[in-house]
Protein backbone atom coordinates (compact mmCIF):
# COMPACT_ATOMS: atom_id res chain seq x y z
CA UNK A 1 0.00 0.00 0.00
CA UNK A 2 1.55 3.31 -0.73
CA UNK A 3 2.05 6.00 1.69
CA UNK A 4 -0.53 8.44 0.32
CA UNK A 5 -3.25 5.55 0.83
CA UNK A 6 -2.25 5.09 3.97
CA UNK A 7 -2.49 8.92 4.58
CA UNK A 8 -6.21 8.39 3.12
CA UNK A 9 -6.95 5.33 5.60
CA UNK A 10 -5.54 6.94 8.35
CA UNK A 11 -8.15 9.75 7.58
CA UNK A 12 -11.11 7.48 7.36
CA UNK A 13 -11.29 7.92 3.69
CA UNK A 14 -11.15 5.71 0.54
CA UNK A 15 -10.94 6.13 -3.15
CA UNK A 16 -13.92 5.73 -5.21
CA UNK A 17 -14.25 3.70 -8.02
CA UNK A 18 -12.55 5.77 -11.08
CA UNK A 19 -15.15 7.51 -12.91
CA UNK A 20 -16.54 6.84 -16.71
CA UNK A 21 -15.76 9.07 -18.89
CA UNK A 22 -19.49 10.52 -19.80
CA UNK A 23 -18.10 12.29 -23.37
CA UNK A 24 -15.39 11.95 -25.60
CA UNK A 25 -12.36 12.59 -23.48
CA UNK A 26 -9.86 10.51 -21.20
CA UNK A 27 -9.82 10.80 -17.20
CA UNK A 28 -6.07 11.84 -17.44
CA UNK A 29 -3.16 12.68 -20.05
CA UNK A 30 0.66 12.13 -19.32
CA UNK A 31 2.77 14.50 -21.26
CA UNK A 32 6.35 14.26 -20.17
CA UNK A 33 6.70 14.35 -16.37
CA UNK A 34 3.17 15.77 -15.72
CA UNK A 35 -0.55 14.25 -15.16
CA UNK A 36 -2.97 15.90 -16.57
CA UNK A 37 -6.49 15.07 -15.16
CA UNK A 38 -10.00 16.03 -16.29
CA UNK A 39 -12.25 17.87 -14.43
CA UNK A 40 -14.20 15.70 -11.75
CA UNK A 41 -17.73 16.14 -10.39
CA UNK A 42 -18.52 15.35 -7.07
CA UNK A 43 -19.75 11.47 -7.89
CA UNK A 44 -19.32 8.62 -5.89
CA UNK A 45 -18.83 5.42 -7.55
CA UNK A 46 -21.42 6.10 -9.75
CA UNK A 47 -23.93 8.48 -7.83
CA UNK A 48 -23.86 12.51 -7.83
CA UNK A 49 -24.70 13.00 -3.87
CA UNK A 50 -24.59 16.50 -4.50
CA UNK A 51 -26.88 17.64 -6.94
CA UNK A 52 -27.46 21.85 -6.81
CA UNK A 53 -26.62 25.20 -6.21
CA UNK A 54 -24.23 26.90 -4.08
CA UNK A 55 -25.67 29.86 -2.45
CA UNK A 56 -29.13 27.92 -2.60
CA UNK A 57 -29.22 24.36 -2.01
CA UNK A 58 -25.62 23.97 -0.10
CA UNK A 59 -23.80 26.23 2.29
CA UNK A 60 -19.85 26.80 2.21
CA UNK A 61 -19.14 23.07 4.24
CA UNK A 62 -21.36 21.56 2.33
CA UNK A 63 -19.61 22.16 -0.95
CA UNK A 64 -16.54 21.70 0.56
CA UNK A 65 -17.23 18.19 1.22
CA UNK A 66 -18.27 18.18 -2.21
CA UNK A 67 -15.05 19.43 -3.64
CA UNK A 68 -13.54 16.83 -1.60
CA UNK A 69 -15.07 14.10 -3.28
CA UNK A 70 -13.93 15.60 -6.18
CA UNK A 71 -10.36 15.67 -5.29
CA UNK A 72 -11.09 11.63 -4.15
CA UNK A 73 -12.27 11.21 -7.76
CA UNK A 74 -9.24 12.83 -8.67
CA UNK A 75 -6.79 10.65 -6.68
CA UNK A 76 -8.36 7.42 -7.95
CA UNK A 77 -7.92 8.79 -11.62
CA UNK A 78 -4.36 9.31 -10.81
CA UNK A 79 -3.84 6.01 -9.18
CA UNK A 80 -4.63 4.78 -12.44
CA UNK A 81 -2.34 6.93 -14.68
CA UNK A 82 0.80 5.89 -11.93
CA UNK A 83 0.31 2.00 -12.35
CA UNK A 84 -1.52 1.68 -8.87
CA UNK A 85 1.23 3.73 -6.97
CA UNK A 86 0.61 7.44 -6.01
CA UNK A 87 3.67 7.74 -4.08
CA UNK A 88 5.03 8.30 -7.67
CA UNK A 89 3.55 11.63 -7.77
CA UNK A 90 6.09 14.46 -6.65
CA UNK A 91 3.78 17.42 -5.72
CA UNK A 92 0.09 18.89 -7.04
CA UNK A 93 1.26 21.98 -9.41
CA UNK A 94 -2.50 23.06 -10.04
CA UNK A 95 -6.02 22.49 -9.46
CA UNK A 96 -8.95 24.78 -11.13
CA UNK A 97 -12.41 24.02 -9.35
CA UNK A 98 -15.85 25.31 -10.68
CA UNK A 99 -18.33 25.52 -8.48
CA UNK A 100 -22.41 25.41 -9.67
CA UNK A 101 -23.92 28.54 -7.77
CA UNK A 102 -26.11 31.17 -7.54
CA UNK A 103 -25.39 34.94 -9.02
CA UNK A 104 -23.36 36.69 -6.68
CA UNK A 105 -22.04 33.87 -4.69
CA UNK A 106 -18.70 34.96 -3.36
CA UNK A 107 -17.41 32.28 -1.32
CA UNK A 108 -16.34 29.85 -4.44
CA UNK A 109 -12.44 29.87 -3.25
CA UNK A 110 -13.56 28.70 0.56
CA UNK A 111 -15.89 25.91 -1.46
CA UNK A 112 -12.81 24.65 -3.36
CA UNK A 113 -10.76 24.89 -0.36
CA UNK A 114 -12.11 20.94 -0.26
CA UNK A 115 -10.47 20.05 -2.31
CA UNK A 116 -6.84 21.95 -1.94
CA UNK A 117 -6.91 21.21 1.61
CA UNK A 118 -6.95 17.69 0.97
CA UNK A 119 -3.83 17.48 -1.33
CA UNK A 120 -1.87 19.35 1.45
CA UNK A 121 -2.71 16.97 4.27
CA UNK A 122 -1.17 14.21 1.74
CA UNK A 123 1.51 15.63 0.35
CA UNK A 124 2.67 18.78 2.93
CA UNK A 125 4.67 21.57 1.05
CA UNK A 126 4.54 19.07 -2.12
CA UNK A 127 0.42 19.92 -2.22
CA UNK A 128 0.81 23.23 -2.89
CA UNK A 129 -0.93 24.27 -5.87
CA UNK A 130 -1.67 27.30 -7.92
CA UNK A 131 -5.30 27.19 -8.62
CA UNK A 132 -8.32 28.75 -10.32
CA UNK A 133 -11.77 28.55 -8.43
CA UNK A 134 -14.21 29.80 -10.93
CA UNK A 135 -17.95 30.31 -9.80
CA UNK A 136 -20.61 28.51 -13.01
CA UNK A 137 -24.54 28.34 -13.98
CA UNK A 138 -24.14 24.73 -14.55
CA UNK A 139 -21.98 21.30 -14.28
CA UNK A 140 -22.49 18.09 -15.50
CA UNK A 141 -25.30 16.22 -13.88
CA UNK A 142 -25.87 18.85 -12.21
CA UNK A 143 -22.97 18.46 -9.71
CA UNK A 144 -22.52 21.10 -7.02
CA UNK A 145 -18.40 21.09 -8.09
CA UNK A 146 -16.20 19.75 -10.08
CA UNK A 147 -12.45 19.96 -10.03
CA UNK A 148 -9.01 19.54 -12.47
CA UNK A 149 -5.85 18.88 -11.49
CA UNK A 150 -2.15 18.72 -12.73
CA UNK A 151 0.34 16.40 -10.78
CA UNK A 152 3.89 16.05 -11.23
CA UNK A 153 5.89 12.59 -11.45
CA UNK A 154 9.39 11.94 -9.49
Amino acid sequence: MSEIRKRLADMGLELPTPPTPIANFVPYTIVGSFVFLAGQVNEWNGTVPYVGKLGRDFDVTTGQAAARLCALNLLSCLELATGGNLDRIARCVRLGGFVNCVEGFVEVPQVVNGASDLMVQLWGDGGRHARTAVGVMSLPRGAAVEVEGIFELE
